[in-house]
C-alpha cells in the first residue's frame, strides 16, 4: 500500500493557476479547507483547497492545472459517504454549487440527463411531474447528489424493485485525470472510449476471462458494491462499461453528465408495519416477503425507534417497513392486505397497514432518521459507522445477523441493525471506541473478523456506501489477490498518475488511518454549559455532528433546521458546517485561533439560533448552544458588537425605560427618522428594521394596579377558588417581551385562564429567562439573571407541583433548555425547568373540562421554532381544534429570531427566510383567517413584512369569551 499523502503544501501558485483557469468559485482559506475534511464517516483529510466547477469546461481546466501541479483531485457531492471516500488531501471538486441542473427529461423514453450535483429529490420531482421516478432512492435523498450515488453506486429502500443506481444508468460522460474525455454506453461495449482506452479494456479482458468468471461473486447476489464490477466487462455480460463504472468511487474519471433510466412511479401506495419479537426473526422473514413483489422491505429494531414513536409501530421488538403500490388507493390497500395476511401467517407478531400518506411519511421518517439516531446507543453512548452496510444474500440474512451478535458479543461491542432487509443488507454502528489506540486496535480486529463472516455467508463487504478507506483494505479476503491486483490494473490504465482519489479501492490507506478523532483534545474543553448528554464534554458535543447533512436540504419541510442554509446553500451556514468548524476549531491545525476563530464567528454570524436542529437533527445537534458558548469565549474581555449592548441587554434597557415611564417619549422619538436611524446605527441594529413600540402600561403594572383594586373591593377569585388551592394555581411569568412589548398577550391569557377556572399569580419582582444575553453569549449575565429568577419562583415545598406558564415560546424554551443546562449544580434549574408550559399545556392539564370559546374561523401563520424544538405543539393544535380553529400554521423560521432580523446585515437573510414558508402561507390565507404567532418575534416580522395583525392563541380565545373581563377581573 503506497502513501498517498500530497507532496504540497497550499501554495499561491496553485491557487493562481485555478483561478485563472476556473471560473467557478476557487477557495484555499481554512474555513472552506476546514468544511471538508470530513464527510460522514469516520475519516478526515485536510485538502488544499476547493473548487466549485461551473460546467464540463471548468472540470477540464481544474484537472489540467491539478495534473500540472501533480496534486491529487477528489469530487464530491453531499459529502454523505460513510466510508470516507468524499474527503482528501488534493483539490476537492464541490459539484453541488453550479453543476446542479436536470437537463432534460423525455418522459416518452422514460430518461433524464442531469448534472453530477443535482440532488435527488429536485430529479425525483422534476420526473414527479410526468408521473416519473428515479428508482434508488438513499434515506439522504434529500440532500444526495446524482454524481455521488454514481459514484457509491447508492441503493436506497426501493432497490428491492428498481435496482441500484448501476440498474438505472444508461450512459455517462467522463473526464479522466488525463484529460481524455470518454462517452460510456453511448454506443454499447466499448464505443465512446479513447483509443487507447479502449484497447486497454479489451486486452484486461481477453486476458483474464477466466478470473473475471470465477473470481467474482455471484451477479445474483443483490447488493454487491464492494470493488470494481469487472465482470460487467465480459463479452456474454454485452461488455457493460457503464456498470463497470458506477460505483468506483471517483477514482477513474469525473462524471460531468449522466443519462440515468425513470421508472413510473405508482399512483397510490400503502405502507404495512409488520412486528416481530426480534430482528433474527424479522430478518428471517423478510426474503418470504418478496414473492408478493413490494417495493421494498426495510427492518429496524426497538433500539432505533425514538419512545414516543413506538405506540404507533404494532406489537414487537423489531420491524419490517414493507411498501406495496397500485394503480388506485383501493389497489394498494388491497395489496398490503393480502401481504398482511401472509405475514400473520407466518410469524409476524403484530401488524399494521397505513395507507394515509402523512401517516405513511411519519414512519418513514423513523427509518430515514436511523442513519443519524444509531450513533446514539439507548444509554446515551457513542456508535460510529464502519461495518455500516455489508450485504448477504437475503434468504441468509437471519442467520447472518445471529452469528454477527455473536461476533459482537466476543469483542464486547454493541450496535442496532437497521437497514433494507429484502436485499439482505444492514446498517450498523458501533460503540467501538475509536478515541484511544486500544479502541482503535480492538476495531481493527473486529473488522477483519467481520470480513471473514460475511464472505462465508457469501456476502459483500458493501451493500451499498462503497468501500471507501474503510473496507478496501479488506477486498482480498473478499475477492483473492488476484481479482485485487485486477482492480489496481484497471486503476491505472484510467488514471496511470494515481490522481484521482488516492487511498481509495485500490492500494488503499490502512482502515484505521486519518481517524477524524485523533486531533480532538483527550481531555474536556472548560465551558459554560454542562452538556448533560454528553457527560458534560464540549468535545462530544461536537462529536455528535456525523455527517448525514439533513440540515443541507434545501426544501423546507415540517422541520424548521436550517434556515440559512436554505437562504445561502453555503455549507458554512448549515449545521453540518458549523460543526465542522468547531471540530477544526478543537483540532487546532487549520483553525488555529481557538475561540477567538474569525472563520467560526462568521459561520455562526448567521446561525438564527431556532434551536431547530435540536430536535430537527437526528443527532440532536444544539447548534444554538454551541454558537452561545462559542460568543461568550470569543468576545471574553474584549469590546463586542454593537447588538450585544443594545438588544443583548434588552431586558435592563426595557425596565429602565418602565421605571420612568418614558415609553410615549421614546416611541415619539423612534418616528423621528433622523433620530431613529441614529439610534439604530449607534445600536447595531438593521437600518431597514421598524424599531418595535414599547407599552405604555406594562403587563406586570397593569397586574399589581388590577390585584390592588380587587383587594380594595374585596373582590374573591373570579371562579371561587381559594388561593391557596395549588392544584388550580397558575404562576404566569412575566417575560421581557410580553410585559413591555405586548401586554395585551398576558391581560388576554389572565382573561381564559380565570375563565377556565384557574387561580393565577405573577412574581412581585422582576423576573426573566436569561434569553438575550444567552443568544448574545453573554452567559455570566444570563447565569447571574438565571440566579435572581430561582430566588423569585423557587417553592420546593408546594403540595402540588406549581406550573409556570411561559406565554413567550423563546422564553419558554430557554426556561426549559439553557436554564439547567447552564447551572447544571442548581436543583433549583431543574425543578424550574420541568415546571415550565406553554399557554396550551397549562389548560389540557389543569383545566382538561373547560370548553373553549368556538371561533370556527380558518387560521394561518407560523408556529414558533423554539416551540417546535423544545417544548412541542401538540397541545396547542388540540386547543385550536376545539376551538373551531381550523388549518395548519406553517412551519419554518420566521426569520427574525430575536435580535438576529434585528441586527445589522442580517435583514436579506432574515426576509429570505420569511419567504421560504410564512409570507406565502399568509398570503394563500382564506379571507376571515385569524394570523396566529405565539412568539413575538413571529408577530413583528409578520407585522413589519406583511403589514398584517397577528395574534397569540390566548388573544384569540379571549376575543371570543362569552363577556369580556371588567377591569377587576370578575365577569
Amino acid at each position: 500500500m503506497g502513501d498517498h499523502s500530497s507532496p504540497l503544501n497550499p501554495t499561491g501558485e496553485l491557487h493562481a493557476s485555478l483561478r485563472a483557469s476556473v471560473r467557478g468559485d476557487v477557495d484555499f482559506t481554512a474555513s472552506a479547507r476546514a468544511l471538508t475534511t470530513m464527510d460522514a464517516s469516520n475519516y478526515r483529510r485536510v485538502p488544499l483547497g476547493t473548487v466549485a466547477p461551473r460546467d464540463a469546461d471548468d472540470v477540464a481546466a481544474a484537472l489540467a492545472v491539478c495534473r500540472e501541479h501533480g496534486v491529487p483531485v477528489v469530487a464530491r457531492g453531499g459529502g454523505t459517504s460513510v466510508a470516507g471516500q468524499a474527503t482528501g488531501e488534493g483539490v476537492v471538486l464541490d459539484f453541488t454549487r453550479y453543476m446542479t441542473d436536470v437537463v432534460r427529461i423525455d418522459p416518452e423514453a422514460r430518461t433524464a440527463v442531469v448534472r453530477p450535483g443535482v440532488v435527488l429529490d429536485t430529479l425525483r420531482t422534476a420526473a414527479g411531474a410526468h408521473g416519473l421516478t428515479f428508482g434508488p432512492d438513499p434515506s439522504t435523498h434529500g440532500r444526495c447528489t446524482l454524481g455521488g450515488m454514481i459514484g457509491n453506486n447508492a441503493c436506497g429502500a426501493h432497490s428491492v424493485a428498481w435496482g441500484t443506481t448501476a440498474d438505472n444508468v444508461l450512459s455517462l460522460d467522463v473526464l479522466t485525470y488525463g484529460g481524455e474525455h470518454a462517452r460510456l454506453g453511448a454506443g454499447g461495449g466499448l464505443d465512446g472510449l479513447p483509443d487507447r482506452l479502449a484497447r486497454g479494456v479489451r486486452a484486461l479482458v481477453d486476458g483474464h476471462l477466466a478470473l473475471l468468471r470465477t473470481g467474482f461473486p455471484s451477479p445474483t447476489l443483490p447488493r454487491r458494491i464492494s470493488g470494481y464490477a469487472l465482470d460487467a466487462l465480459l463479452p456474454e455480460r454485452g461488455t457493460d462499461l457503464v456498470r463497470a463504472f458506477t460505483g468506483t468511487e471517483g477514482t477513474l474519471g469525473l462524471i460531468t453528465e449522466a443519462t440515468v433510466r425513470l421508472v413510473a412511479a405508482p399512483a397510490a401506495r400503502a405502507l404495512v408495519v409488520l412486528g416481530y419479537p426480534d430482528e433474527g426473526a424479522a430478518a428471517d422473514a423478510a426474503s418470504t416477503l418478496l414473492p408478493h413483489k413490494p417495493l421494498t422491505v426495510e427492518g429496524m429494531a426497538a433500539d432505533l425507534v425514538p419512545g414516543p414513536d413506538r405506540g404507533a409501530l404494532p406489537k414487537g421488538t423489531a420491524w419490517l417497513f414493507v411498501e406495496v403500490g397500485g394503480a388506485t388507493p383501493g389497489e394498494a390497500a388491497a395489496r398490503a392486505e393480502e401481504l398482511r395476511r401472509a405475514a400473520a401467517a407466518d410469524s409476524a407478531s403484530g401488524h399494521a397497514v397505513l395507507t394515509e400518506p402523512a401517516a405513511q411519511r411519519a414512519l418513514w421518517r423513523v427509518r430515514e432518521d436511523a442513519a443519524g439516531t444509531a450513533t446514539r446507543l439507548p444509554d446515551g453512548g457513542e456508535a460510529w459507522p464502519g461495518w455500516e452496510d455489508c450485504a448477504v444474500p437475503p434468504q441468509r440474512l437471519g442467520a447472518y445477523l445471529r452469528e454477527f451478535r455473536a461476533l459482537l458479543g466476543r469483542h464486547g461491542l454493541r450496535g442496532a441493525p437497521f437497514g433494507h432487509f429484502g436485499e439482505g443488507c444492514v446498517h450498523i454502528r458501533l460503540d467501538v471506541d475509536l478515541l484511544t489506540p486500544a479502541g482503535v486496535r480492538r476495531y481493527r480486529d473486529f473488522s477483519h473478523d467481520m470480513a471473514d463472516l460475511v464472505v462465508a455467508h457469501g456476502g459483500s463487504l458493501s451493500g451499498e456506501h462503497g468501500d471507501g478507506q474503510a473496507r478496501a483494505e479488506l477486498l482480498p479476503r473478499m475477492y483473492g489477490t488476484d481479482a485485487v491486483r485486477l482492480f489496481e490494473r484497471f486503476k491505472d490504465l484510467w488514471d496511470p498518475a494515481g490522481g484521482l482519489n488516492p487511498g481509495m479501492v485500490v492500494r488503499p490507506y490502512p482502515l484505521d488511518r486519518n481517524l477524524r478523532f485523533e486531533v480532538l483534545p483527550k481531555g474536556p474543553v472548560p465551558v459554560e454549559f454542562g452538556y448533560p448528554e454528553d457527560g458534560g464534554d464540549f468535545t462530544a458535543a461536537v462529536r455528535r455532528c456525523v455527517g448525514v447533512a439533513k440540515c443541507r436540504e434545501t426544501t423546507a419541510g415540517t422541520g424548521v433546521m436550517c434556515p440559512s442554509y436554505r437562504v445561502t446553500r453555503d455549507e458554512r451556514h448549515s449545521t453540518r458546517g458549523r460543526a465542522r468548524l468547531l471540530h477544526e476549531m478543537l483540532a487546532g491545525e487549520l483553525v488555529t485561533d481557538g475561540w477567538r476563530s474569525e472563520e467560526v464567528r462568521e459561520a455562526l454570524d448567521l446561525c438564527l439560533a431556532c434551536k431547530g436542529c435540536r430536535s430537527d437533527c437526528p443527532v440532536g445537534v444544539d447548534m444554538a448552544t454551541y454558537k452561545a458558548e462559542f460568543l461568550h469565549h470569543h468576545y471574553a474581555g474584549r469590546l463586542r458588537p454593537a447588538a450585544h449592548y443594545s438588544m443583548g441587554r434588552l431586558p435592563v434597557w426595557l425596565r429602565a425605560a418602565a421605571a420612568v415611564r418614558a415609553a410615549p417619549v421614546l416611541n415619539g422619538l423612534a418616528r423621528v427618522r433622523p433620530l431613529a436611524a441614529a439610534a439604530k446605527r449607534l445600536g447595531g441594529i438593521a437600518p431597514e428594521r421598524d424599531i418595535p413600540p414599547l407599552a405604555a402600561e406594562p403587563f406586570t403594572r397593569w397586574w399589581r394596579g388590577r390585584e390592588s383594586r380587587r383587594e380594595r373591593r374585596g373582590s374573591a377569585d373570579p371562579k371561587g377558588h381559594a388561593p391557596s388551592d395549588a392544584a388550580n394555581r397558575v404562576i404566569l411569568f412575566p417575560d421581557t417581551f410580553t410585559d413591555h412589548l405586548s401586554p395585551g398577550v398576558g391581560r388576554a391569557a389572565v382573561a381564559v385562564l380565570e375563565d377556565a377556572g384557574l387561580h393565577v399569580t405573577v412574581p412581585a419582582g422582576p423576573v426573566c429567562c436569561g434569553l438575550t444575553w444567552l443568544s448574545t453569549g453573554q452567559l455570566d449575565r444570563a447565569r447571574a439573571t438565571m440566579r435572581r429568577t430561582l430566588d423569585a419562583l423557587d417553592a420546593p415545598d408546594a403540595p402540588v407541583p406549581l406550573l409556570v406558564l411561559v406565554l413567550e415560546p423563546s422564553c419558554a424554551a430557554a426556561l426549559r433548555t439553557d436554564l439547567p443546562e447552564l447551572l447544571p449544580d442548581d436543583p433549583r434549574a431543574a425543578r424550574l425547568a420541568a415546571s415550565v408550559r406553554t399557554f396550551a399545556q397549562v389548560l389540557e392539564e389543569r383545566a382538561p373540562h373547560w370548553q373553549p370559546p368556538r371561533v370556527d374561523r380558518p387560521v394561518a401563520g407560523q408556529t414558533h421554532c423554539h416551540q417546535h424544538a423544545v417544548l412541542g405543539d401538540a397541545a396547542e393544535r388540540r386547543l385550536r381544534e376545539k376551538a373551531g380553529l381550523h388549518g395548519d400554521l406553517s412551519g419554518g423560521c420566521c426569520g427574525l429570531a430575536g435580535d438576529f432580523g434585528f441586527t445589522r446585515g442580517h435583514y436579506d437573510v432574515s426576509v429570505a427566510c420569511a419567504e421560504e414558508q410564512l409570507l406565502p402561507a399568509l398570503r394563500r390565507a382564506p379571507e376571515g383567517a385569524y394570523v396566529l404567532a405565539d412568539g413575538f418575534s413571529c408577530r413583528t416580522q409578520i407585522r413589519q413584512l406583511a403589514d398584517t395583525q397577528s395574534l397569540h392563541l390566548a388573544e384569540v380565545l379571549a376575543r371570543h369569551l362569552p363577556s369580556p373581563p371588567s377591569p377587576t377581573g370578575r365577569k
